[in-house]
């Protein structure tokens, strides 16, 4: 007998966007997800109930007169493992919040009791709204997860908040939300602000070269993604990637250390949480060449002076916008003559005062750009944990944890 995988329910409603959602539905399908498409009236407007069914390979329909002997409207939302509406328009948004059912989708989404993901899609003013906040506000207190829109192009020429989020980085998310599923804490994260950074600084010598590191800001990423799919509000600090943002953060792209420190110190004032994921350059040249370095025709080399740049951790560490805001640091070491990578990890972690630090062993150029990792979470108590192996997203959880824990006995 083939296994059935997870049930997706995958509500589709009217907007432009509607034609991005099959690629969605191609991601959950192909990842062997058993998906039933809930398209509205609206939404077969934009993309045919042939096309869902082509993708889905199942009977699409947007009634609950059509095989009515089956009871669509309730078995549908009884049998999922998850219910997510991509995209989600205001006229949604709205219905869901006040109750009304009066189509297959939102009868669905009354019958429903697995997680519910709406990924919102609008204009900026139809998202800015009152009304629509407020019913996203009530869809929240409820244990609904709503991400926030990306910002972008709109229809026409329009750009500002409310663009479809990057279908890839739905599916990521939602893949995150069923590993969770059952664990009694879906949410945990919901009404909390949490800032992280990710990827590596630039320090430039002249307008071309740069000091710089191998940080590819995949773990970063991970953890913005995991926290935004434990329902809270993030803001990334990226630095140099070349990742996709994740759905439903907030990113601000950065390029010096300088401009790292700014971003960060910024968004940590009113922050429950921040994690130091970045790989900030700790020296800078002393001055910049305004042209390009030339190369000397006898072959001599010219000295760069460096001096040493922000350390960005030790200063939101010991000069935090909110006192009971947790601290997480990273600390990529290796071992020589003096010390383990722990003993490192230790006077690193007493040096710049946070709350935690993740310790990663990069002896011969490990984890850097790799999709697994393994670490030990020292904390400020002198606790270590270990955690094996595994994907970047299986450790951001482990790390949010963490934070959870601290951020509930502060």
């Amino acid at each position: 007998m083939t296994r059935v995988g997870p049930r997706v329910v995958l509500g589709v409603s009217g907007g432009i966007a509607a034609y991005k959602a099959c690629e969605l539905l191609r991601r959950f399908s192909e990842s062997g997800h058993d998906v039933t498409v809930v398209p509205t009236r609206a939404a077969l407007e934009f993309v045919g109930t042939a096309t869902w069914a082509a993708l889905s390979g199942k009977p699409v329909s947007a009634e609950v007169w059509d095989s009515v002997h089956e009871v669509p409207h309730v078995r549908i939302g009884q049998s999922a493992d998850l219910v997510v509406v991509a995209p989600a328009t205001a006229d949604v948004l709205a219905k869901a919040a006040h109750g009304i059912a009066d189509d297959l989708l939102t009868n669905t989404l009354l019958t429903a009791r697995c997680p519910v993901v709406f990924a919102p899609a609008m204009h900026t003013e139809m998202w800015e709204h009152t009304a629509t906040q407020e019913n996203v506000a009530t869809l929240r207190r409820r244990g609904v997860l709503v991400i926030e829109p990306a910002e972008g192009r709109l229809t026409g020429a329009d750009t500002g908040k409310g663009r479809f989020p990057e279908p890839d980085e739905i599916f990521e998310l939602c893949l995150d939300v069923l590993a969770r599923q059952g664990s009694g804490t879906m949410l945990d994260l919901a009404g909390r602000h949490v800032v992280v950074s990710a990827g590596g600084t630039r320090e430039y010598l002249d307008p071309v070269r740069f000091l710089g590191n191998r940080s590819s800001g995949l773990q970063g990423y991970a953890l913005a993604r995991v926290a935004a799919a434990r329902g809270a509000e993030v803001t990334l600090v990226a630095a140099n990637t070349t990742l996709p943002d994740p759905a439903g953060v907030k990113v601000v792209p950065v390029v010096t250390t300088g401009e790292l420190r700014d971003a960060v110190v910024s968004a940590a004032a009113g922050a429950d949480a921040v994690v130091m994921a970045a790989a900030p350059a700790d020296y800078r040249p002393a001055t910049r060449a305004a042209t390009k370095m030339k190369k000397a025709d006898d072959g001599s080399a010219p000295v760069v002076h460096l001096e040493q740049t922000t350390d960005v951790l030790a200063e939101i560490s010991h000069d935090r916008g909110r006192p009971d805001a947790v601290i997480v640091g990273f600390a990529a070491e290796t071992g020589d003559d003096t010390g383990s990578v722990l003993d490192h990890a230790r006077a690193k972690l007493a040096r710049k005062g946070c709350d935690l630090l993740v310790v990663n062993d990069v002896s011969g150029g490990k984890v850097f750009g790799e999709a697994h990792n393994e670490a030990v979470i020292l904390d400020s108590d002198g606790g270590a944990h270990e955690v094996p192996r595994a994907t970047k997203s299986a450790l951001a959880h482990v790390i949010w944890d963490h934070v959870v824990t601290r951020l509930e006995t502060s």
